[in-house]
């Protein structure tokens, strides 16, 4: 190391035995020759057996933890080269978590022949930062779309905000085994990505036990606590035969409890616990048992309205909600219709073993229905995939005509307006309202239709201009519609 001509070593921390003090000397000397610029300091180590790895890494972290970095002012390097192969693996570890603050050093001899064997041999710097070798980072870049591709089913999604969340769930996916809490309405795709973070998970954070999904929904009394945590025979009435419940079954593996908010308040402490320790007691049962599970859960609820309406718990939130995503409406990524159009197509004909495909004029017919604010998608999903599953159903020969298409939208629309409850409007009094001709409030009742289901100006912007949008060099959908509301005196904040 002191040897080469472009590695100034400052400072070398030599680790020695104790009982290796007086060749340390030498050492020291030597560097002293080569190198008088170089300080050594020592520090005496002592490994009753060096090839034991659990004494040899709580030694190098005891070290390294009371060593004050200056990482400001200093560049550190690891010497990789010497030592038993366990502290090499120890050093590469402790560096890798980031205990240690600094890059690997490999030193080799020259081995050519007719070459001085005392000639100072070569050294390589490694960083553990792969992403600054440029062929590795084209690599891990084109996994991680491989990965996102993964996640989202093969969806070419167009959504940034979408894609920045999946991004964010990957992450998480592999580098967590915290639970994560996924929100969302109902049918925006909760259940699908919980398993594919369980598929993900299993090929590349080691999981090893098996994906075990439930409805807490539809889990009630009794029947709630044996089916998550288990029970004993004759523990009640019926219970003839001992159940393990859904979380041992789990145990190595992953648990998605969909509709968390549904569970009672006993079962939240139960699970509470289960989550905690790793550990519950089964109905009828005087010994615990143990499940090492990790656990996704989904709600369309606020939770945290539900604390204060004193029907969650507050302490069973706040130990879910260390990773919670909120997956958009399928009315907040209609940009992403299209892709999905062509997944619940490649559904249909994987389940149904026939291809069925749109003709040009109805696929555009319907693409245009769709991401129109006149399409709901009040189950979000779910529509789509009943409105492919009848269009490809009823299409003659295998195409989806233009016919089908008018069909179906016919159905959803008669669907949507049955199952919309009457609103009476609050925004405009009577009085306010007698002051506008019909012709203007029709158009302002539907306006403040789209106002009360979007969650912000620009997002009810963008749904009422759809059109006209797309021909505009500039958007500015908020001030568009903010200009209209102040026609008839309305703020955004009265309108929500």
């Amino acid at each position: 190391m002191c040897q080469q001509e472009d590695l100034l070593v400052s400072r070398m921390e030599l680790l020695v035995e104790p009982k290796f003090l007086d060749m340390a000397q030498q050492v020291i000397a030597d560097i002293r020759q080569v190198s008088p610029e170089t300080a050594v300091k020592v520090h005496e180590v002592s490994f009753a057996d060096p090839w034991d790895f659990q004494q040899v890494y709580e030694g190098l972290y005891d070290l390294i933890t009371n060593y004050a970095f200056k990482t400001d002012k200093e560049d550190y390097l690891i010497h990789l080269t010497t030592g038993t192969h366990v502290a090499q693996i120890c050093w590469f570890l402790l560096n890798e978590a980031n205990f240690i603050p600094a890059r690997l050093l490999q030193t080799s001899p020259v081995r050519r022949e007719g070459r001085d064997s005392t000639a100072a041999g070569r050294y390589e710097i490694i960083d553990l930062d792969l992403s600054k070798y440029d062929r590795l980072a084209t690599r891990f870049a084109q996994e991680q779309e491989k990965t996102l591709d993964f996640l989202k089913s093969g969806i070419a999604t167009k959504s940034k905000t979408f894609n920045q969340l999946i991004g964010q769930i990957e992450l998480v996916s592999v580098n967590s085994k915290a639970p994560m809490l996924i929100m969302g309405p109902t049918g925006a795709g909760k259940s699908l990505l919980a398993s594919r973070i369980y598929d993900l998970r299993a090929t590349r954070a080691g999981l090893t036990g098996r994906f075990v999904e439930v409805n807490c929904a539809t889990l009630r009394g009794d029947q709630a606590m044996s089916t998550l945590f288990g029970h004993r025979r004759g523990a009640f009435t019926g219970a003839q035969a001992d159940r393990p419940g859904l979380l041992k079954e789990a145990d190595k593996g992953l648990i998605f409890l969909d509709e968390i908010g549904e569970l009672g308040l006993d079962e939240q402490a139960m699970l509470l616990r289960a989550l905690e320790d790793k550990t519950f007691l089964p109905l009828g049962a005087d010994k615990a048992v143990s499940s090492d599970f990790q656990l996704i859960a989904g709600t369309n609820r606020d939770l945290r309205a539900e604390v204060k309406g004193g029907k969650f718990r507050d302490d069973l939130l706040a130990r879910i909600n260390l990773w919670t995503f909120t997956l958009p409406s399928l009315a907040e990524r209609r940009e992403d219709i299209s892709a999905n159009l062509d997944f619940e197509l490649e559904r249909f004909a994987k389940s149904h073993r026939r291809q069925v495909r749109f003709n040009k004029e109805a696929r555009e017919a319907f693409l245009k229905f769709a991401r129109s604010p006149e399409a709901k998608w009040n189950a979000n999903f779910r529509d789509l995939n009943a409105a492919v599953t009848r269009m490809a159903t009823l299409a003659p020969k295998g195409r989806i005509t233009v016919d089908c298409v008018e069909q179906e939208k016919a159905r959803l629309l008669n669907g949507w307006q049955e199952g919309e409850p009457q609103r009476q409007d609050s925004v405009l009094s009577n009085e306010e309202r007698s002051q506008i001709d019909p012709f203007d409030l029709v158009q302002l009742d539907y306006v403040l239709g789209i106002c009360r289901e979007s969650k912000t100006l620009s997002d009810a912007g963008r749904k009422l201009f759809a059109i006209s949008r797309e021909s505009k060099a500039k958007t500015n959908d908020a001030d568009r519609l903010k200009k209209y509301l102040t026609r008839f005196g309305l703020t955004w904040e009265r309108v929500k």
